[in-house]
């Protein structure tokens, strides 16, 4: 499938010591894309401002979302957004919901639905998929807000207790790593009604003892081949509107090469030849 690959190295989003690390992962998996496909966000330097919000750094943020907000209008072909922080999402998913009628797989090891006043960090990426719902920092929720019954927490298992009970309240599909099976995500996103999916790849959706070259790793995760055949059913299930990879945060610049099989299999499968549509 032909992608326009946007990589955005924010790392203001995020909440991690390690926050600088996002930088080198884009840069490593920019570097391992094709080029003629490939265009780069430029991110500010400095941390940015919270500006009463309440969400660190939100001025940074709020410059990137624009900027992404661009280069996504610009894009010729399918929008792969190469992140940096969950952040990112922010710009991304609300502008395949603009385009389309999406349901979005949020295949995460955490749900990101925290408000300003529920965070206990402050930082934007635990916020991104409530702001995308409507309920967030007035200055970055989207015109159109998501609607909760087009979103699917997958492999999602470290939720804080504000995050679950919104959850619940809000009535998301939540398909824990134990529940979470090609066969159980084809049923829930058929169950949404949407004609498009959009799907979110935070790298802490895999168990640690498979990759752990992320700022917040969480026991208990899937396999890598178990997220190709998860992303495999999804495309299988409903035509692919966009897709992000996240929070690639290696030790080093030159350890970023040890991990980079994982991730070229995952852009692998976001990228090849769509399945006929079940």
């Amino acid at each position: 499938m032909p992608a326009s690959f946007i990589v955005v190295p924010q790392w203001q989003g995020s909440g991690s010591s390690r926050a600088m690390r996002l930088i080198d992962g884009c840069d490593a998996i920019g570097g391992d894309l094709p080029g003629a496909a490939t265009v780069t966000v430029t991110v500010p330097s400095g941390a940015g401002s919270s500006l009463g919000t309440g969400v660190q750094r939100l001025s940074a943020v709020h410059q990137v979302r624009d900027a992404l907000t661009i280069a996504l209008e610009a894009a010729d072909d399918l929008p792969i957004v190469i992140g940096g922080d969950c952040g990112v999402e922010l710009a991304s998913i609300a502008h395949a919901a603009s385009t389309a009628d999406v349901a979005v797989v949020w295949l995460d090891a955490h749900p990101d639905l925290n408000t300003p006043e529920s965070s206990p960090s402050g930082a934007f990426h635990g916020m991104v998929l409530r702001t995308l719902l409507g309920d967030g920092a007035p200055e970055l929720v989207p015109p159109t807000a998501l609607k909760a019954d087009r979103v699917i927490l997958a492999g999602t298992r470290a939720l804080d207790d504000a995050e679950s009970d919104f959850a619940e309240s809000a009535g998301i599909t939540t398909l824990a790593p134990g529940d979470l099976t090609p066969e159980a995500l084809t049923a829930a996103l058929r169950a949404t009604g949407a004609t498009s999916v959009y799907l979110h790849v935070d790298l802490d959706v895999l168990d640690p003892a498979e990759f752990d070259c992320v700022t917040y790793p969480e026991p208990f995760g899937i396999t890598t081949q178990a997220l190709l055949e998860l992303i495999a059913a999804a495309r299988a299930t409903l035509p692919l509107a966009g897709a992000a990879i996240t929070e690639f945060a290696p030790a080093s610049p030159d350890s970023a090469s040890e991990s980079m099989s994982t991730i070229l299999r995952v852009v692998g499968a976001l990228t090849k030849a769509a399945p006929p549509i079940a």
